[in-house]
């Protein structure tokens, strides 16, 4: 990758970092006010004309459908990792840990991969990333076939943290493409459609996950870890081929920026307060973040107690295909005028869902529950995206969807891994004594995961009850309007220019 060298704020010169951090939010800022629209690309960095809208479109494809090969990959192999841990296990806790820790570290470096993002060529941004996570796999598979397996499943030795981090560091750098890719979106798309190409996005993610969750399952139960790593490593070293012989002409290069080193926390602090109730809406996205983690943590160990792996994995799959419907309405109808009221009342229909789906222990109903739960989560991303698109400038676009994603992803571990232990040593055993079924069994039913259940149906109503709360205060008001004013103005500058 070719560097571009920041373009230095005029805030440098201060030496307090509060003061600089205010001055940083006043010089984003300046774009903004005035009354003039502000530049959503850098014209000397990106230019449009160089390719008609059809061909960008027919590029963008190729690079989602690249995005989502690796992002199967790199799924594929944390499912599987999750279903062999707690197969070996059956040890909630573990599992939580690995969800956990998946999400952990996305929050602790996602401030990075918008900084590179914004820095950096989108496709050399994409290619780093995936030959990373190529390395990182490679050594995960020799660190498989070099340490007795009882090592690897033992929570009090080293190595069960080593090959787990190994594993999640190697996903966790392929997310570094999905910030990328979000970009992109702004560089190749009509901004009258990107909210669809959003929903692409979600599309493709759903079909990851229904293939991901069939794949995992089987591999695992009929190949084993062993040959599932060698699987994740082929895969991962193909959709790498595939991105080198990828273009993207419309980046002539690197857009100038404002970003100071490989971690500008600063500055993607200032980009998201110089639009005003932007850090509101990574709030708002948050909500479902939190009711995720809980999910995180004991899904797929409820799905397992009811299911084989071979029928959880493509019980599952079934589930997933929520995302990929969900997906393909919004690229067909976009999202309503008003994204956040979409964002909203998504979260809210989310949180009913996962209060009920497992009210009774009926596969149907969990099934079923799974798949309307993923019908809304392309709604919660595509709006939140849509909204960033809209109102912030390509040279700080990665350092914002970096600050909302570690944002976000830093409330699902929270949830995670509180969650696992109270469940594995309160929960689970006092719905499963004689006295706790008793009690839960006229709200619940019968069944051995009754403890499960409880959770999932306090934090469903806890997701309910903040989602219609959001409503009511000023800022949802005020950022539905800015959005609202923002879509006006670029309108207006795309007739002038007309």
């Amino acid at each position: 990758m070719t560097e571009q060298e920041p373009v230095p704020p005029r805030a440098a010169a201060a030496s307090d970092g509060g003061k600089r951090l205010g001055e940083d939010v006043a010089v984003a800022s300046a774009a903004l006010d005035g009354g003039d629209v502000p530049h959503l690309t850098d014209p000397d960095a990106v230019d449009t004309s160089v390719r008609t809208p059809a061909q960008r479109s027919r590029t963008f494809a190729g690079i989602l459908v690249n995005t989502a090969a690796a992002n199967l990959t790199t799924s594929y192999l944390w499912f599987a990792l999750t279903f062999w841990v707690y197969l070996e296990t059956r040890n909630v806790i573990a599992t939580g840990v690995v969800g956990g820790a998946y999400m952990l570290l996305i929050a602790a470096s996602s401030i990075s991969f918008g900084t590179f993002v914004d820095r950096y060529r989108k496709l050399g941004v994409m290619r780093f990333a995936a030959a990373f996570t190529l390395v990182m796999f490679a050594l995960s598979g020799a660190m498989f076939l070099l340490t007795p397996t009882a090592w690897l499943l033992d929570l009090t030795r080293p190595w069960f943290w080593v090959f787990t981090l190994v594993i999640l560091i190697g996903a966790v750098v392929e997310n570094m493409r999905n910030i990328a890719l979000s970009t992109t979106v702004t560089i190749l798309i009509e901004p009258d459609r990107r909210a669809n190409a959003n929903g692409l996005v979600g599309m493709v993610q759903g079909l990851m996950f229904i293939v991901t969750s069939v794949l995992s399952g089987l591999s695992v139960g009929l190949l084993g870890m062993g040959w599932t790593i060698a699987v994740a490593l082929a895969l991962t070293a193909l959709a790498f081929l595939h991105l080198l012989t990828l273009r993207m002409p419309e980046e002539v290069r690197a857009a100038a920026t404002d970003a100071h080193g490989s971690f500008d926390l600063r500055g993607s602090l200032a980009a998201v307060l110089a639009i005003s109730g932007l850090f509101a809406l990574i709030l708002f996205s948050t909500f479902n973040n939190f009711i995720g983690g809980v999910y995180m943590a004991l899904m797929d160990p409820y799905g397992l107690e009811m299911f084989p792996v071979e029928l959880w994995g493509i019980f599952s799959a079934v589930g997933f295909t929520g995302i990929l419907v969900g997906g393909a309405l919004i690229g067909k109808f976009g999202l309503g005028s008003n994204p956040l009221r979409t964002l909203l009342l998504a979260v809210a229909l989310m949180g009913f869902l996962g209060a009920v789906f497992t009210i009774r222990e009926w596969a149907w109903l969990y099934i079923a529950g799974i798949w309307a739960y993923l019908v809304l989560v392309p709604f919660v991303e595509a709006a939140e995206q849509t909204v960033i698109q809209q109102v912030v400038p390509l040279q700080r676009q990665g350092r914002v969807f970096g600050f909302a994603m570690a944002f976000e992803s830093a409330a699902s571990p929270v949830t995670a891994f509180l969650i696992a232990p109270i469940a594995q040593f309160w929960i689970i055993p006092y719905a499963r004594s004689a006295d706790g079924a008793a009690q839960l069994a006229p709200l619940l039913g019968e069944g051995t995961s009754r403890g499960i259940a409880l959770v999932f149906l306090v934090a469903g109503v806890i997701m309910i009850i903040a989602a219609l709360l959001a409503f009511l205060t000023p800022v949802y008001r005020r950022v539905s309007a800015s959005y609202a004013q923002a879509a006006a103005e670029e309108a207006r500058a795309t007739d002038t220019a007309a």
